[in-house]
């Protein structure tokens, strides 16, 4: 048993008996992100980071297992001196001039994808196992360390995105990858719809892409509100863009996508780059988000078109061939932007914003659907029958 886990469940004992909140927290890295009131996240703080180290890691088997508290650069560095990589990309979002550093725990409970999510699937298809403590302070393990190992419920992957309202994740096993063999970046200008048209075609040929992104030429997130021209009539099919590519694979199937697809070939230092600020939302666009707009999240079919987004909106940044789609608006345009995904089969929902006062409508963030409200409700009811782990996280209580 980890020195500090003993006093970790303590900890979540106290807290059960009392019926008092706890905030589970890592590297608090993403604390931007989900409902709460001007006094911010509620709950005791319990500090993850206390449980780090790396308990083994095979790299034949391709399976590494680690403590929720270890920075998650640690485990990436170590998979890289093994050309072994997280292949979902999860972006840190750390802040280093504060000290903050993102956590594997912390990875898995938001289950954030990067760039190349679309093409080698998200964070929970990788999540082999893990131990908790649930509400009642009983540590459990679920999974283990091989694919075909859970004869039940997946209770690892319900534990991916529930961002610790189910339990706190106290260890991790994950599959890893190799690194590819060959890489390449190509960019091409282009409109937004000439762009979405661009990856269907490519993800419809036995090409090895593994990440897009289009973002409009001149967008800049603030100036671009309010009717000249760039929003969404700025949703105008014409306007002029930026798309990237890149391709991963073996070096031939690279170099012949390369010849088949055209445009230009960025350098590899360029192209990561590139990948790296797309990844971590540094972007000049996601940096000159107005104070008054919030940034929102739009998950929707890839095959969906171009959408017709309100006058206040920014011009999309689309990542996932399409499929995820970053609009900057006010949050008056609610309203219209959740209709606007649920059009095409998608959802939208509120990343991030500037003032507190966005976090507190709950209905803008995570689960929407009264149904599955209710259902996480139950699940919840299970695993934390208090009420203790990240009250109103989710924007279902708090």
């Amino acid at each position: 048993m980890h020195p500090a886990l003993r006093q970790t469940i303590d900890q979540v004992r106290a807290a059960a008996a009392a019926r008092t909140p706890l905030r589970l927290r890592g590297g608090g890295t993403k604390d931007f992100h989900g409902p709460r009131g001007p006094a911010g996240l509620q709950g005791s703080l319990l500090d993850t980071r206390a449980l780090a180290g790396i308990v083994s890691y095979e790299p034949s088997e391709l399976v590494v297992t680690a403590w929720a508290g270890t920075p998650l650069a640690q485990l990436e560095a170590a998979l890289a001196e093994r050309r072994q990589c997280l292949p979902f990309e999860p972006p840190h979002f750390a802040a280093p001039d504060a000290g903050a550093a993102a956590t594997v725990g912390g990875m898995v409970a938001a289950g954030l994808s990067g760039p190349a999510r679309v093409s080698v699937g998200a964070v929970r298809d990788y999540v082999l196992g893990l131990h908790l403590v649930n509400g009642r302070g009983e540590a459990l393990c679920f999974g283990g360390q091989v694919m075909k190992n859970v004869a039940g419920y997946d209770v690892s992957r319900l534990m991916v995105g529930a961002w610790g309202t189910l339990g706190l994740i106290t260890q991790v096993s994950l599959k890893v990858l190799p690194v590819a063999p060959a890489e390449a970046t190509l960019r091409f200008a282009c409109t937004q719809a000439e762009a979405l048209q661009r990856v269907l075609d490519g993800a419809r040929q036995p090409l090895p892409l593994n990440a897009s992104s289009w973002v409009a030429v001149g967008s800049n997130g603030d100036s671009d509100a309010g009717g000249d021209g760039n929003g969404a009539r700025r949703g105008d099919m014409q306007q002029p863009g930026c798309l990237h590519v890149r391709l991963r694979g073996a070096a031939a199937a690279v170099e012949e996508a390369c010849r088949t697809l055209g445009g230009e070939r960025l350098d590899a230092q360029e192209a990561a780059a590139h990948w790296q600020a797309c990844r971590e939302q540094t972007l000049p666009w996601f940096a000159t988000r107005a104070p008054t707009h919030a940034l929102w999240r739009l998950s929707l079919p890839a095959t969906a078109p171009v959408l017709a987004l309100p006058a206040t909106a920014s011009a999309p940044l689309l990542e996932w061939h399409g499929a995820l789609r970053w609009v900057q608006a006010p949050l008056a345009d609610a309203a219209a932007l959740a209709e606007a995904a649920r059009a095409v089969g998608g959802s939208a929902s509120i990343f991030r914003a500037h003032d507190a006062g966005g976090y507190l409508q709950k209905d803008l963030f995570g689960l929407q659907s009264p149904a599955l409200q209710k259902i996480h409700a139950r699940v919840r009811a299970a695993f934390d029958p208090a009420g203790i782990f990240n009250p109103g996280r989710m924007g279902l209580d708090g």
